[in-house]
């Protein structure tokens, strides 16, 4: 490994990037700069900065290992992140989120739906339910940098840990959202290069895409040996219909994420930053391009890899295999195995610009979720400074999210996919609490405030009940079901242990939420409509 070519790349790509850290903090004077880099981003920095957002360590890291496992089904969660994730949720969700947001002059998600609803508690249990769960998320996305870090300098993970969350917590305290959006647009960029390169790598090296297909398809007995009996067929066809790899594929990773995309607070506020409806309409293509060259590359070639270290005369085995059970393990060795050094260098800085695009808007909005949506607009805690009340809440978001990642890979046992387990659960849980009302409150006048509120907790509870007692992944790490009714899950050995949250918890969510609008009392009509102006 070539430490001082490495070294030498990082530290060029640190030195830009606290440049443009330094740019958002010279030209952030006041909270809506802090917070909404003054509403006047570029289309092309909003998209390439809501894409790298999105996709983390957690997408090419974590589910480029679920790909290794799952194949190439996967793939269905890159056709929901474009179709849903970028057209609908720019072109549908971006425009009236952009105009509401500005007829009602908030400044964060949860402020633009407390807003909407007329209502400070549900400001508030937001932005605390953010502060809270988010970390889960962020802790994940740390984990997969860390992991790569680790492997590719031969270094401790903890001193990869601590080093890596250290410069992302100073940019993005320092920077305020301009600070963000220009790392971030700078992260985009490389993200998207060296995943191009390592598309076109991939291939050569496995001898061309029709030949690794091939290899990949004739894999197929390898898969079945492993997981024939949990409905796994191959990494070139989808699993057995209701069976558990089948249920664990499009439940938790296709339709957990794919949906769970549309009411994620760090991407809608992406669209309260730009000035006209024209800057998303640009946005779409861009942010299309990006996610499919993102997510596509690391969900192929997290499948192509079985090929690459069954033929490896020093591995001779299917990745999971090769990496001894731990899923979040493959990319990195291939990385560092199949790849010449130089790329390895180019390849850690992508994987700590994906990373640090996300943490940065991770951090971001945590600490405006507690600090200015929890203490100041929720239960009114005034101070004297917005930001800097801001800036402490993302302290402490900052350090809660590195415990995470430190006790995280402690807490799950081997072999588990913990980066994308993590990022599934938040998306889920934001979509159960989050999307009926957010929905609701882009398109309907007659949606109420008690309707939103119930639907909020309903959803909450529901997908936290199902979390602790029935989904397998969490329920049995977690022990909450053990310790109270000696069994790891309520739902024994039936399905419903792979079935996951968001096709349980959403749906009572719509339900309560529409139920309880329409036999409660109708909104303020003079506040609906200053609501819906223009729309």
């Amino acid at each position: 490994m070539n430490i001082l070519l490495i070294t030498i790349v990082t530290l060029i790509y640190l030195i830009i990037t606290a440049f443009l850290g330094y740019l958002g903090w010279r030209n952030t004077s006041n909270a809506t700069d802090f917070l909404l880099a003054g509403r006047k981003t570029h289309p092309f920095v909003m998209a390439v900065s809501y894409g790298s957002t999105f996709i983390s360590t957690s997408a090419i890291i974590g589910f480029g290992g679920a790909a290794a496992v799952f194949g190439m089904g996967i793939l269905w969660l890159t056709f929901l992140n474009i179709a849903i994730g970028i057209f609908i949720a720019f072109v549908i969700f971006g425009k009236r989120t952009r105009k509401m947001g500005h007829n009602l002059d908030a400044h964060t998600f949860p402020e633009l739906i407390g807003k909407r609803f007329d209502s400070r508690l549900l400001q508030s249990a937001s932005g605390l339910m953010i502060f809270i769960a988010m970390p889960l998320y962020a802790g994940s996305v740390i984990l997969g940098g860390a992991q790569f870090i680790s492997q590719t300098l031969s270094i401790s993970y903890e001193a990869a840990l601590f080093s890596f969350v250290t410069i992302v917590a100073i940019y993005v305290i320092m920077g305020g959202l301009k600070g963000v959006l220009y790392t971030d647009a700078f992260q985009g960029v490389i993200m998207f290069v060296g995943m191009f390169i390592l598309l076109v790598a991939t291939y050569y090296i496995l001898g061309g895409v029709i030949d690794s297909h091939r290899a990949l398809t004739n894999l197929a007995p390898e898969a079945v040996k492993i997981w024939g009996k949990m409905g796994h067929t191959g990494w070139t066809s989808m699993p057995e219909t209701g069976s558990v790899f089948w249920w664990q594929l499009v439940s938790t990773i296709v339709l957990g994420v794919g949906i769970g995309v549309l009411a994620q607070p760090q991407l809608a506020v992406r669209f309260m930053t730009v000035k006209s409806d024209r800057e998303l309409n640009r946005g779409v293509l861009i942010g299309g391009v990006f996610i499919l060259m993102m997510t596509g590359v690391a969900f192929v070639v997290g499948a192509l890899s079985n090929v690459y270290f069954f033929n490896h005369p020093a591995f001779g085995k299917i990745s999971i295999l090769a990496v001894e059970k731990k899923v979040d393990n493959i990319i990195p060795l291939f990385i560092n195995t199949a790849m010449p050094q130089w790329f390895t260098a180019l390849f850690m800085v992508t994987m700590l610009a994906a990373a640090m695009s996300t943490l940065s808007a991770q951090f971001h909005t945590m600490g405006s979720a507690f600090g200015r949506d929890f203490l100041e607009q929720g239960i009114n805690i005034k101070t004297r400074s917005t930001v800097l009340t801001t800036k402490l809440a993302m302290g402490v978001a900052i350090i809660i999210s590195t415990f995470l990642a430190y006790f995280l890979p402690r807490f799950f046992e081997q072999g588990s996919a913990i980066i994308a387990i993590g990022t599934s659960i938040f998306f889920g849980l934001c979509a159960a609490t989050f999307l009926p009302l957010y929905f609701g409150g882009l398109f309907f006048k007659r949606i109420t405030k008690t309707g939103a509120l119930a639907g909020f907790f309903s959803g909450l509870l529901a997908a936290s009940f199902w979390i602790i007692f029935v989904h397998t992944k969490e329920a049995a790490p977690l022990g909450i079901c053990k310790a109270l009714f000696g069994v790891p899950t309520l739902a024994g050995q039936s399905t419903l242990q792979f079935v996951d949250p968001i096709v349980i918890a959403l749906p009572v969510s719509v339900i309560i939420t529409v139920v309880v609008s329409i036999f409660s009392k109708s909104p303020d009509s003079k506040h609906v409509e200053k609501c819906f102006a223009g729309l």
